[in-house]
């Protein structure tokens, strides 16, 4: 029979070797459990942004086979669909032939309206008015515009440019009917009027403007031919001589001036024009 000391013994010497055992265990798990390499499950920054990189330059020529790839298979697709289209032609159709239609005959035109009796007579009216108005003689021209718009009032496209021109004449003859001030004008509106074969005027207009200017050559050889004009030989020479004294260049207007040929026949112009002068 063994003592209750012994058993006491016994049972912390068998406690302490399981638990050494235990312990052993322990420890040898735990050294197992640290020779074993486990998964990184955290990285640090600088780990991720390396992972990034290198999955960026994994994945970068993957990307660029896929576009080479399509572009080689768009390429061939394209080459194919041109030689298909080259190669293929559009099949020829027999179609009837064309019959040519002769181009329509054109109408002739009917003859324009003879104009009536009225408006022959307006017609003519107006032109022999207009004649006057492009001379210059514009009281003529106004007095026949006003008798064509009174006589042919029917007639109303003749009467409406009849009226345009009458307004124009009027508005000429209210200038003209102001007198000018200075030797210019009066001597402008003298050779108009003498143009015109109003010599009466021109001779007052020019002799209006040697009061302004006597000693204007030009304006006295304006005056002289109008007296010449008028028939007044003596008269006219006087301002002719006067002229050229002023102004001797005159002298070669003089010999082809075909106001003066009424007083070519006298020695006296002769001598002014002609002859040399010392």
């Amino acid at each position: 029979m063994s003592s209750p000391v012994a058993k006491t013994q016994k049972r912390l010497s068998t406690r302490s070797a399981s638990r050494s055992g235990s312990k052993g265990s322990a420890v040898r798990k735990r050294v197992v459990k640290s020779t074993r390499l486990k998964p990184a499950t955290k990285r640090s920054p600088a780990g991720k942004a390396r992972a990034r990189k290198a999955a960026k330059r994994t994945k970068k020529p993957v990307a660029k086979r896929a576009t080479a790839k399509t572009a080689t298979v768009k390429a061939r697709t394209k080459s194919s669909s041109k030689r298909t289209t080259r190669t293929a032609k559009p099949a020829l159709s027999r179609r009837a032939p064309t019959r040519l239609v002769p181009p329509p005959v054109k109408k002739p035109l009917p003859p324009p309206p003879q104009p009536t009796f009225d408006e022959a007579a307006a017609l003519s009216a107006f032109e022999s008015a207009h004649r006057e108005f492009t001379r210059g003689r514009f009281a003529e021209a106004r007095t026949q515009f006003r008798a064509l718009v009174e006589k042919y009032p029917t007639v109303s496209e003749v009467t409406a440019r009849a009226r345009t021109y009458l307004a124009v004449a009027e508005a000429r003859l209210r200038t003209e009917l102001a007198p000018p001030r200075d030797a210019d004008s009066l001597y402008d509106r003298g050779v108009i009027e003498l143009n015109r074969g109003e010599y009466v005027a021109a001779q007052e207009l020019f002799e209006r403007a040697l009061k302004r200017e006597p000693e204007a050559a030009h304006i006295h050889y304006g005056l002289a031919a109008s007296r010449a004009r008028l028939g007044a030989i003596d008269t006219a020479l006087k301002s002719l001589r006067r002229a050229l004294d002023i102004q001797p260049k005159l002298r070669i207007r003089a010999q082809r001036d075909m106001d003066l040929n009424s007083l070519r026949s006298d020695p006296e112009f002769e001598q002014l024009v002609f002859a040399a002068r010392e």
